[in-house]
């Protein structure tokens, strides 16, 4: 699905440079006015939508549930009317049948009327979908005589292009409700869309999986193991003796000055591309030592440039 363009791009040869704080009150999309913001969420069937659309709800946004996107259109004219809402989700999925290229229309038609809006997308696992579906004893609405992996593959090849079109995508496999409305909380609730690129940060261990909703994944195996010492080994990565072996490493102080050159590049591309959220996975082993050193080393440098940040140490008290 082709997206309409958010903001011009600038030439090829124009070096783009991070200042040392980037404004929370940066200027509006080409083309954008002070009318409302639209919030797209959409995702997999059992993934959390209906969690996301009430979480959004309780922070003041209008939210319409199962909305043909062909009436985007009409709710934006009533939206951006007087007395309209300032803030609106809906939640657009397969239930609307064929909906690709009317989904394509409605957010060409936000683009035209400067409407700024973003797509959240709720993604999880094969099996914690199928076990959702298990529990709650509910027909998947593509299953074929009930076989829910079967409408769970289909679903999948349908919303591909609309997940690689997302601005924020939250893999919900393993997590509790409260979980989930903590991470949209986390999201939303921090600012507005004039605040600018939201970053959130995750260590993690390969041996538990890679996390789906990262765009960014940084792997630090190479990085000598502190679980080999074993005075070392039952810390976490935030004790000060793990900061220290870690960095003290001749390896760490070479990677960690390219990879922050690689983010002063990139980063102000997401930005004036109009990206708002950023998610930077940092992997080790076991997600316990190295990858916690560096990522609260890359949210450091996140925090001196002025950027909402959050971090999470997601595996770092498993055995």
């Amino acid at each position: 699905m082709a997206r309409p363009a958010r903001k011009m791009r600038r030439e090829p040869d124009e070096r783009l440079t991070l200042p040392s704080t980037i404004s929370t009150d940066r200027p509006r999309r080409e083309g954008e006015t002070g009318g409302p913001d639209f919030t797209i969420i959409t995702g997999l069937s059992g993934a959390g939508r209906s969690e996301a659309a009430r979480c959004l709800g309780d922070l003041g946004y209008f939210v319409i549930d199962n909305l043909p996107p062909a009436l985007i259109e009409k709710m934006a004219e009533l939206a951006s009317g007087t007395g309209g809402p300032s803030r609106v989700a809906i939640v657009v999925d397969v239930r609307g049948g064929v909906f690709f290229s009317e989904l394509a229309g409605g957010l060409e038609h936000l683009h035209d009327r400067g409407i700024p809006y973003r797509i959240l997308y709720l993604d999880a696992s094969d099996g914690d979908l199928v076990n959702r579906f298990e529990a709650t004893r509910r027909r998947h609405p593509l299953a074929a005589a009930d076989r829910v992996v079967e409408g769970i593959r289909k679903e999948r090849l349908m919303m591909e292009s609309v997940r690689g079109e997302a601005d924020l995508i939250i893999d919900t496999s393993g997590l509790l409700p409260q979980e989930l409305r903590d991470r949209v909380r986390e999201a939303f609730a921090k600012a507005p869309p004039e605040a600018g690129l939201q970053v959130s940060i995750m260590s993690f261990g390969y041996k538990y999986g890679v996390p789906r909703d990262a765009d960014l994944v940084l792997d630090v195996r190479f990085l000598p193991n502190p679980y080999w010492v074993p005075k070392l080994r039952h810390l976490e990565g935030s004790d000060p003796r793990i900061r220290q072996y870690v960095t003290e490493q001749e390896a760490y102080g070479e990677f960690m000055h390219r990879l922050l050159a690689l983010l002063e590049f990139v980063v102000p591309g997401y930005v004036a591309e109009g990206k708002s959220y950023l998610t930077i996975g940092v992997g080790c082993t076991g997600g316990r030592h190295r990858s916690v050193v560096v990522a609260e080393a890359v949210a450091a440098f996140f925090r001196t440039r002025g950027l909402p940040i959050s971090v999470e140490h997601r595996d770092v008290e498993r055995d």
